[in-house]
């Protein structure tokens, strides 16, 4: 059960805290202090990270101190007698005297004492890395984590390091006017992190988020309906952890009504069958791969059929094989799990942006789970699958992790409408089992730079009215204004093209295109969405067939046209995303996680 504006702390949860504090207050541990696999997010500060943090047994020398009673002689005259002509006469007499006097001594003493290992590097190298820890030790009264960073055990670094007490949540949020819409949105979502006193990640449903509002109101659930216009202030608790979020619920409910109008372009397919996802390959996406001879060279597949008959019309080929994962062994909740599952891809120039979720979890409802940012530049086809592993050198994969950002644990949908532009990763995050529903559709905004979540806004597409909604799996985004987008209407076979324009914060749809046929006859499920500025043609992917479609923006091709297919024998690795930039298109494959490029697909 979520908590939401509460003021009060479970007995269990207040008996742990004064543990803590109990336990921070040592001097120091003679053995690490064991807690469960968590997260931990990076603050701004940098700090020293080690290879060990020992107890040594060291010789000192101990200076000593010790006081003595120590006799002494001194001379004094005394008066004896005086003589006749008056005179004093005096003797000298010897007194004895003590006096307290401090000896110092040294003697060799043997004691333990923390002792750091090598300096490794500082923590700012992990600002934007995925870091885990289950064990700290405790130095002059300071904690010192030992962290595990995208899988591989690092060292101990200071506790200062983490964000301590952060709350960091989006600080706008823009609903679209939805009357029929029968959930609302989820408060959770505008959540990047929330950590405690420590720098761990905090579960969102332990969040307490609390509605500021004369409209609007939160429910007992965690969601904000936006039946109605009105503004809010959202606020997100923990401990001494708060941060605030300002959201939007915007005036005109005709917002995204349009015409789904444009006469479909027939095709004289024949009947194209593939295998379901249920027989597809066994073997795990996420599987640690443990020796440099497990992916050694690429994978080459030719096109076995094409429309045209030709049948080496197109072929692929690895350019990148992926991390086997990015968290630590022993993850099993899912915000700590940084899985090889990728359901979505999207290159702009040499960034390559994937969205991870675990095995499974796409079809869930708030499915969730990590984006993840590589720089091409500095990829290295056969080593990068190898990060988690201690496999390569230190100095070799600190430079991996230098080119590798992990977001934080974020809403996903389905996973595969992703799309980034200069600045940003875009994910269109919507459930693939919704049977296209009238309730609004989420669109994502995470910043590249540090892959956290920095705007959202919702928007809904119906033709005509509630009762005709368009709900998008595959969405490729073009510009910071613009997504393309898929829509099957399996009553009526034939598939949709959509173009979808922001100005400010609102949404007009338009149907550009739509093509007459189901293309795959068996009911198969599209594994990918992509425009192709170059050749201002579509890519729609399925399990191991891939169709090339007019577009007809740039006037270049008839839209809606079927130009060519290509089926690929990967053995039954399905397509999980499409990409494309300038000229070039890309696929991805799971089991294991690769992206490879399509060449020849012009002909």
């Amino acid at each position: 059960m979520r908590r939401f504006a509460l003021g009060m702390m479970t007995s269990a949860a207040l008996m742990a805290g004064l543990a803590s504090q109990v336990q921070a207050s040592s001097k120091d541990y003679r053995k690490s202090t064991k807690t469960d696999l968590v997260t931990k997010i990076m603050g701004n500060k940098s700090y020293q990270v080690y290879s060990s943090l020992k107890l040594e047994e060291v010789t000192k020398k101990v200076k000593t101190k010790t006081k003595e009673k120590k006799k002494y002689t001194v001379k004094k005259k005394v008066a004896v007698k005086k003589s006749k002509k008056g005179k004093t006469k005096y003797k000298t007499v010897k007194q004895v005297k003590y006096k307290w006097v401090t000896k110092t001594a040294y003697k060799n003493v043997k004691k333990k004492e923390w002792k750091f290992g090598k300096k490794l590097t500082s923590s700012a190298d992990f600002r934007y890395a995925h870091v885990q820890s289950k064990s700290y030790k405790v130095k002059d009264g300071k904690r010192y984590y030992y962290i595990y960073v995208d899988g591989r055990p690092v060292g101990y670094v200071n506790e200062k390091a983490f964000a301590l007490s952060k709350a960091n949540v989006v600080s706008q949020v823009s609903l679209v006017n939805n009357p029929s819409d029968s959930v609302g949105f989820n408060a959770e979502d505008a959540i990047n992190y929330v950590t405690d006193q420590h720098g761990s990640l905090v579960d969102n449903d332990s969040v307490e988020i609390s509605c500021k509002s004369a409209e609007l109101n939160i429910s007992d659930t965690g969601y904000v309906s936006s039946r109605k216009a009105g503004t809010a202030v959202l606020t997100f608790k923990y401990g001494k952890a708060k941060a605030t979020s300002k959201l939007t619920v915007r005036g005109d409910a005709k917002e995204g009504i349009s015409s789904a109008d444009v006469t479909p372009v027939k095709t004289d397919l024949p009947e194209i069958t593939t295998w379901s996802a249920n027989d597809g390959a066994r073997l795990s996406s996420s599987s640690t791969i443990t020796s440099k001879d497990a992916v050694s060279s690429s994978h080459k597949y030719w096109a076995t059929k094409t429309m045209s008959g030709n049948a080496k019309g197109a072929d692929i080929e690895t350019i990148f094989y992926h991390p086997a994962v990015l968290s630590a062994p022993g993850s099993s909740n899912l915000e700590a799990k940084v899985s090889s599952a990728v359901q979505g891809i999207d290159f702009y120039d040499n960034d390559l942006v994937t969205s991870n979720l675990d095995l499974g979890q796409a079809d869930n409802w708030e499915a969730r789970g990590h984006m993840v940012y590589y720089n091409m530049r500095k990829v290295k086809k056969y080593n990068w699958h190898l990060i988690p592993s201690k496999m390569l050198s230190f100095n070799t994969w600190l430079s991996y992790i230098k080119n590798i950002k992990v977001s934080p644990y974020m809403k996903l949908g389905h996973g595969q409408s992703v799309g980034s532009t200069k600045k940003y990763a875009y994910v269109l995050a919507n459930w693939n089992r919704s049977h296209n529903w009238s309730n609004s559709q989420e669109l994502i905004r995470v910043k590249k730079s540090t892959m956290e979540i920095d705007k959202i806004w919702t928007f809904k597409v119906w033709n005509g009215s509630a009762k005709y909604p368009r709900i998008f799996l595959n969405a490729d985004v073009i510009d910071d204004n613009t997504l393309l987008a898929l829509f099957h209407n399996a009553s009526k076979h034939r598939y949709e093209y959509w173009k979808i324009s922001r100005s400010g914060d609102s949404f007009k749809a338009k149907e550009v295109g739509a093509t007459g046929s189901d293309l795959i006859s068996n009911s198969a499920e599209v594994q990918g969405f992509v425009w192709n500025s170059a050749y201002d043609v579509y890519y729609i992917a399925f399990n191991d067939y891939l169709f090339k479609i007019g577009a007809g923006l740039d006037g270049k091709t008839d839209a809606g046209k079927l130009l060519n297919y290509y089926k690929f024998d990967t053995g039954r690795r399905e397509f999980e995303g499409l990409s494309s930039y300038g000229p070039e298109l890309y696929l991805n494959l799971n089991h294991p996680t690769e992206t490879l490029k399509v060449n020849h697909i012009t002909k």
